[in-house]
């Protein structure tokens, strides 16, 4: 299996990489500068990157970078300086995942590609009209307007509930939503829920990264892990 990364020089995004280079895979990553990929990645025979801004990618070209992929992972966030928060481009990751989108249907692979996004326990899912305290929308609502990285994971995710849906021809997706994300050397025990079990406001649980790399990598190569959780929003914690 190969599999495109975007976002593979973040803190998650490398650990996904190792990962899937552990596992197996083949893996394609797209990254702004190649100095930035551990020399161990940037060396593996089964690693190939390209050097290119996601932003500046036309789905033309998107489309071949995505060709003999068969899955594509998104670990993509904003830069936590002042521009990388409130410049532009403003919604990043919703722009990327339509991209993507857009250049699976245009290679229109035999099989369905399996579209992975690291998303958060703060964006609800709304296919199940999952509940929230008074004080948890109160707060959701100024990050909507105070953070604008909020509002691109909102937009992101709401991308693939309402304008891929659950029986699209050609793309296949699930929103993995960590909690608070914390560092660990190795994979651990981890749970998975359908919703949130917790308040991620105010009671928040642990999501290491490794896990988040692990349940990502795993969804991307695993069939019957795809088959239980694609077209949902799994909430994942450490146990």
């Amino acid at each position: 299996m190969n599999v495109l990364v975007i976002g593979a020089t973040g803190a998650t995004g490398r650990l996904l990489v190792a990962q899937l280079l552990a596992g197996g895979a083949g893996v394609r990553a797209i990254v702004r500068s190649v100095d930035a990929v551990p020399a161990d990645i940037r060396q593996h025979p089964r690693c190939s990157l390209v050097e290119a801004g996601v932003h500046d990618i036309d789905t033309a070209a998107m489309a071949a970078h995505l060709d003999g992929c068969e899955a594509v992972a998104l670990c993509l966030g904003h830069n936590l300086t002042f521009r990388g928060i409130y410049g532009h481009p403003r919604m990043l990751v919703r722009d990327t995942v339509r991209t993507l989108c857009q250049a699976i249907r245009l290679n229109a692979a035999a099989r369905p590609v399996r579209l992975i996004l690291m998303n958060t326990t703060g964006n609800a899912n709304r296919d199940l009209a999952e509940k929230a305290s008074f004080g948890q929308r109160c707060v959701i609502a100024l990050l909507r307007v105070l953070l604008p990285p909020h509002l691109d994971n909102e937009r992101a995710a709401d991308y693939l509930r309402t304008e891929v849906g659950q029986s699209d021809a050609h793309v296949e997706w699930v929103a993995v939503r960590p909690d608070r994300l914390v560092d660990a050397k190795q994979v651990t025990q981890y749970r998975l829920h359908p919703s949130p079990v917790r308040n991620p406001i105010f009671d928040s649980g642990d999501s290491s990264r490794i896990n988040v790399a692990h349940l990502m990598a795993e969804l991307a190569t695993d069939d019957g892990l795809w088959q239980q959780w694609k077209g949902q929003m799994p909430v994942l914690y450490n146990a």
